[in-house]
């Protein structure tokens, strides 16, 4: 196969091993990866080659092959012991959306940051629905270990004016992650009010009006700014990373990594544990400390 067969473009949906892929032209293609298990993710820069035929005889009314990935310049993924599941490539800041009401994972939060750190990624927490005035007090009380340590935190309500949003967007590829009933979907309708109609059109390209979810879509907000929108996500794996790993994704742990008594020391009940220390002393929340615990023992 001569490389002049190849055409390049951009993932910005997937649905299972289909995918539509934006081309330089600004058409769009629905694909297909070879094999049963795909490697390719939202963001991911490819290289497809057409079909003979407009369908690939499966139904799925595919165009083209995805024959190679470009080389990443981020990967955002969670994964178990069995299994490993895709987000977004080439993204370079997670925006993680929480809400007010219902109450929000710590957990998971803690989690998307490990997993931004590890990426390089920049990283938001936008707190929503904060017109819900006695909710958004409690939540905003809850990430105040956030702020404290360097995260940016913006509060809105995605209903009444998302505004704010906009210049944190701003020359970004933003990955948009949060649990189910957090308002993402609010936020994405106020940020893009053709987000809906985009999304009718994907399914209808892609002969997938069956599908509920898609592992992630791509919007282009300007020349230099985009956003994919993931389905909520209720677990946030990271069998990936090592113990030390996470360590490091806790970032206010850095100054006091190496200096435990034990090399080895798993900062649980060890004697002469610099971080526990530095809980005892006030200058590592120690709701941070157990949930960094948490994650070390349950990956």
């Amino acid at each position: 196969m001569s490389v002049d067969e190849f055409e390049s473009g951009q993932i910005i949906a997937a649905f299972g091993r289909q995918y539509l892929v934006r081309m330089g032209d600004g058409s769009e293609i629905a694909c297909l990866t070879r094999g049963k298990k795909s490697e390719a993710a939202c963001g991911d820069i490819v290289q497809i080659r057409r079909t003979a035929n407009a369908s690939s005889g499966d139904g799925s009314g595919a165009q083209a092959v995805i024959e190679r990935i470009a080389p990443r310049r981020s990967l955002l993924h969670r994964s178990d012991a069995f299994r490993e599941k895709l987000i977004a490539a080439n993204v370079t800041q997670i925006i993680v959306v929480v809400a007010a009401e219902p109450s929000f994972s710590d957990e998971l939060l803690a989690r998307c940051m490990v997993a931004a750190f590890d990426q390089k990624l920049e990283v938001l927490i936008v707190l929503n629905k904060c017109d819900l005035s006695d909710a958004a007090a409690a939540a905003r009380k809850r990430l105040i270990p956030y702020a404290a340590i360097g995260y940016r935190v913006l509060e809105l309500s995605a209903k009444q004016d998302v505004a704010a949003l906009r210049p944190y967007l701003a020359g970004h590829t933003s990955v948009l992650v949060g649990q189910s009933g957090m308002g993402k979907s609010t936020l994405i309708n106020a940020l893009l009010p053709d987000a809906q109609a985009a999304t009718r059109e994907i399914s209808t390209v892609l002969d997938s009006g069956k599908h509920t979810t898609t592992h992630a879509r791509m919007y282009t907000i300007d020349s230099n700014t985009r956003l994919i929108d993931c389905p909520g996500v209720q677990a946030f794996g990271l069998h990936h990373l090592s113990f030390g790993g996470i360590e490091q994704g806790f970032v206010e742990f850095a100054q006091y990594l190496g200096q435990c008594r034990f090399h080895d020391c798993r900062h649980g009940h060890e004697p002469g544990c610099a971080l526990r220390n530095a809980v005892a002393e006030g200058k590592i929340n120690a709701r941070r400390l157990e949930l960094f615990q948490q994650i070390a023992a349950h990956k």
